[in-house]
């Protein structure tokens, strides 16, 4: 089975002019680079290489990182605004009832009598909780708080978010 690759980052632009870049991470508090894993660049033209991270450090909110090849600061910029992804494999081990954002995506929203509210279209953060932003069809989309009043369970596995309720959600 192919690998599956997932978004962390997105390159912002050259640093310097020896080709180190500048990465704006998705999650400012993930360490998943600075392993180092193989990453796979989406570029802006809609191609995509596999590259070598060979060197990270971080700066401010941001990731600067060497990829091997890439010497100055002419081939740093043709890399501009590509997406940086990692296999879902490299990722960290979760426990017993956790999940990553990208496991839920598109998976399916049911309400609690069984019937199909939607998907996940994407996990958003705010300052007071997490939310599924769940797209129905021929509806507007809604946010459903990941809190237990609205969410009973989460099967990344079988990709199945089952609601408590829809009151006050729709």
């Amino acid at each position: 089975m192919e690998r599956r690759y997932v978004p962390v980052a997105d390159v912002a632009r050259p640093h310097g002019v020896q080709g180190e870049l500048r990465l704006r991470l998705y999650n400012e508090a993930s360490d998943l680079l600075l392993t180092r894993p193989p990453i796979r660049l989406r570029l802006p033209d809609g191609s995509a290489r596999d590259a070598k991270i060979v060197a990270t450090r971080p700066v401010d909110k941001a990731l600067l990182v060497r990829i091997a090849g890439i010497d100055d600061r002419d081939a740093a910029e043709a890399l501009r605004g590509a997406t940086v992804c990692v296999p879902r494999d490299a990722f960290a081990p979760l426990s017993e009832g956790e999940f990553y954002a990208c496991d839920v995506e598109g998976a399916r929203v049911m309400t609690p009598d069984g019937d199909l509210l939607g998907h996940v279209r994407s996990l958003q953060s705010y300052p007071t909780c997490d939310v599924l932003v769940v797209e129905r069809q021929g509806a507007d989309s809604i946010e459903v708080p990941l809190t237990e009043s609205f969410v009973s369970s989460v099967d990344a596995e079988r990709q199945v978010v089952q609601l408590a309720t829809l009151e006050g959600l729709v």
